[in-house]
């Protein structure tokens, strides 16, 4: 049976994502000092955290779950050194956009001193991605903290958004002639409950009063450093990323299951988008769905996970897509990616999401573009090397790159702008 063609709009931005503290290396900051804290505990807590009731596999599948080094980033991928040898992977896969991260810790690494090399340093990463053809998105803060910042109370602190505006007008003010799409903040509801309500990630608060006062910061964050762009360069797009699940009752006609999927959407969904004033476009990752039964168990189906036990469900992100199309503004897919070491299902989990992703389109929502995450194997925060989310697969003893199967399934895809199903 003859397959069918499903053509992307002209101008579909194609690419992959990464963050500079998984993958660069050489890192100092907040995250670099809790990893050697925390990786004994990490390696020594893995086995009830990973044993096959909770993901579905075998912790002994991924042995290195119980080393030490896993939980420490170290030299990462090498991409510091190697991003020319990582964008010519880029673009061979037929990518035509790439998101990258700046390291804070890097560029400011004492309060209100710029590191001159260090910000040449990533002038010549973006022009290698433009050099390459592929169009730059990068963000600004992807979770880590420079230390003098941590030790004044981080995302809680008072100074944070002021620290924030400093530094994002800096940045604007190197880069406006060769950074048009610009992101702000990286998944603000996700640090925010993992590190001040679960207390998982540092600074490990469980403290929702606290939370509540970063969730503001981080708004006003983006506030500041959305006006400081723009009176850089008024043609600059801004946005800020916003991790979105997909909810829905696990009664369809149950109204406490309704009620339950209703707060849930506002708090992880909603709440954080309501305290931004102003965007340019809408940047969104998509990985979860949660079936919700009254008063906020879930109860997922289950039937095709990722190696982190994740469920895959491709539907999810055209009901948020949907949902999306009430803003009247441009959506980028900025992170959609699974953890699959052996590459068995992520050819299939592209092709599904784009599926929707272009039915989502042909009912008018305004996707302009889709980022894999990720180009390459890299430091999954605390749970360290172990899943695999690359198109990329990375040795992380030689440093070896090796293309996966999937990355050239997707190339076809980047290349004739089109799916066929």
């Amino acid at each position: 049976m003859e397959k069918k063609t499903l053509k992307f709009p002209d101008g579909f931005l194609w690419g992959a994502a990464t963050s500079a503290h998984q993958i660069e290396g050489g890192n100092t900051n907040d995250w670099s000092e809790w990893e050697k804290k925390s990786a004994e505990r990490l390696a020594k807590g893995a086995e009830a955290k990973w044993q096959a009731r909770k993901t579905g596999q075998p912790s002994s599948k991924f042995p290195e779950m119980f080393d030490q080094k896993n939980y420490i980033s170290g030299r990462a991928c090498d991409h510091y050194n190697r991003y020319g040898e990582d964008f010519d992977i880029a673009k061979s896969l037929n990518l035509n956009a790439f998101r990258i991260s700046i390291e804070w810790s890097r560029i400011e690494p004492k309060e209100g001193e710029f590191n001159e090399k260090e910000i040449e340093h990533y002038r010549k990463v973006i022009e290698a991605i433009r050099a390459r053809g592929m169009e730059p998105f990068v963000t600004l803060w992807h979770w880590t903290l420079p230390l003098w910042l941590s030790e004044i109370g981080g995302v809680s602190s008072k100074k944070f958004p002021l620290c924030f505006e400093r530094y994002s007008q800096k940045m604007a003010k190197e880069y406006s002639n060769i950074v048009k799409y610009w992101l702000t903040l990286n998944e603000p509801t996700a640090v925010t409950s993992m590190g001040y309500l679960s207390g998982v990630w540092p600074p490990q608060k469980k403290n929702p009063i606290l939370a509540l006062r970063v969730f503001k910061n981080l708004g006003r964050s983006h506030n500041a450093a959305y006006k400081e762009i723009h009176q850089v360069s008024s043609s600059a797009q801004v946005g800020f990323v916003n991790i979105l699940n997909y909810f829905d009752p696990f009664k369809k006609k149950s109204y406490l299951d309704k009620l339950s999927v209703g707060l849930a959407n506002y708090f992880s969904n909603k709440k954080f988008f309501n305290l931004t004033n102003n965007n340019d476009f809408l940047a969104v990752d998509y990985y979860f769905h949660h079936r919700l039964k009254f008063p906020a168990k879930e109860n997922n189906a289950n039937r095709n996970i990722t190696d982190l036990g994740w469920e895959i469900y491709p539907e999810g992100i055209y009901h948020i897509l949907k949902d999306y199309k009430k803003f009247n503004l441009p959506i980028f897919i900025t992170e959609n990616g699974l953890a699959d070491a052996k590459d068995e299902k992520r050819a299939k989990f592209i092709r599904e999401h784009l599926l929707w992703v272009h039915k989502a389109i042909s009912e008018g929502v305004d996707v302009h573009g889709y980022f894999h995450w990720s180009l390459l194997d890299n430091f999954e925060w605390d749970k360290g090397f172990w899943p695999r989310f690359g198109l990329v697969e990375i040795d992380y003893e030689t440093l070896e790159r090796k293309i996966r199967p999937s990355a050239l399934e997707y190339k076809k895809i980047c290349e004739t702008n089109t799916l066929k199903i």
